[in-house]
């Protein structure tokens, strides 16, 4: 019996796309959602950018979970998949300028700008726990 490279894909990255939509991120699929919700929009905006690979795993999603344990945090949640939806993922590092593609990574924008930026380096080396004190004081400092 043979699966289809695009079904293992799906079944193999389903999990971690799960670790993210089930704190309540939405995923951006398309280039048109991702303007959508990112272009203009009002008020602090996280969005997530996933990846298969490990740091991903042991620091980028948990990190994330636990910042957003916080008191304060962004407005809107969105996660896109480097590698997976790649023309939603090219359309959201448009806002991540002048900050080369990088993923994972983390972006938090305020009415539309972008005024954090986690790249994969700052997250490669730290823990979840540390990645989590950074989102928290730009959540604390941002999200007022």
């Amino acid at each position: 019996m043979s699966m289809s490279f695009d079904r293992y894909m799906k079944d193999m990255i389903q999990p971690m796309r799960d670790e993210l939509t089930g704190l309540g991120i939405k995923e951006l699929r398309t280039p048109e959602e991702v303007e959508m919700h990112l272009q203009d929009a009002p008020g602090t905006t996280l969005v997530v950018v996933n990846s298969v690979c490990g740091c991903a795993a042991g620091q980028c999603r948990p990190g994330v979970a636990l910042a957003l344990n916080n008191d304060l945090v962004p407005d809107h949640l969105f996660t896109v998949f480097a590698g997976q939806d790649k023309e939603a993922t090219a359309k959201a590092r448009e806002y991540f300028a002048p900050y080369p593609p990088s993923s994972p990574s983390i972006a938090v924008l305020k009415d539309g700008e972008l005024v954090h930026f986690i790249e994969r380096h700052q997250i490669e080396d730290r823990s979840a726990q540390e990645i989590a004190e950074d989102l928290t004081e730009a959540f604390d400092r941002l999200c007022r």
